[in-house]
């Protein structure tokens, strides 16, 4: 789960596995699997930070020791 704020700026937890696409049109828009939207104050790039921090906590993205290395 990530947390993210919506624009009146009260924060919101996420569960980032729904996410299907995020765009910047000039808000962050992010949109589910089932086609919700969400507007956020968080960047695109800070939403695409969070998103591949949390698959890599729950190991859905494989975490290299040194810049790339396989393992």
């Amino acid at each position: 789960m990530i947390t993210l704020t919506k624009l009146n700026g009260q924060p919101f937890t996420f569960n980032a596995i729904y996410i299907e696409q995020i765009q910047s049109n000039p808000d962050t828009t992010v949109i589910t699997t089932t086609g919700r939207t969400f507007l956020v104050k968080e960047s695109e790039q800070q939403v695409l930070e969070k998103v591949t921090s949390f698959y890599k906590e729950i190991g859905i993205v494989r975490v290299s020791d040194k810049a790339g290395e396989d393992k």
